[in-house]
């Protein structure tokens, strides 16, 4: 019997799955999960009319095994959208499998289609495997520092 891989967008009934999901990468970052107004928010944010994301899971024979999530963003000098991918995971018993990579090469297909002018995205600077992943399909790694202003900080 061949494994079948599928991609399917969130919707509400593979919803607890996507939580589990977040949760698994939590995990792996060691950071907290979501809490549960959080989920509430994911869901209202991703499952409304007019998404603030884009969530996709993958399947593996029926069995959720990894999760994307992303939005877009927009460029000035190059005056077109972005797609910036803010997660992807794939749980660690199917990592090196290619599962991860077709995830990925799924999103590099919605900023075709969408006729972005770049992709973008984070990685933990302990998170070899995926540095790797990334050098290896030709990404760059730009000299930029992220900066972050929590709620708290910028409601003072």
């Amino acid at each position: 019997m061949t494994d079948e891989f599928k991609i399917e967008r969130i919707s509400e009934s593979n919803f607890n799955d996507f939580v589990y999901l977040i949760e698994k990468l939590a995990e792996y970052e060691k950071l907290e999960p979501p809490d549960d107004e959080a989920k509430v928010r994911l869901k209202r944010d991703g499952l409304s009319e007019d998404p603030k994301y884009e969530a996709y899971l993958g399947f593996l024979n029926g069995k959720p095994i990894g999760y994307i999530i992303f939005f877009f963003t927009y460029s000035s000098f190059l005056a077109m959208p972005t797609l910036y991918l803010e997660d992807i995971l794939i749980l660690e018993e199917y990592r090196r499998k290619g599962f991860g990579e077709k995830l990925f090469n799924f999103c590099v297909k919605q900023a075709q289609l969408r006729e972005c002018g770049r992709m973008e995205w984070c990685v933990l600077t302990w998170n070899e495997p995926a540095i790797k992943f990334y050098e290896k399909i030709g990404a760059s790694r730009l000299n930029w520092f992220f900066y972050r202003l929590t709620k708290e900080e910028f409601m003072k």
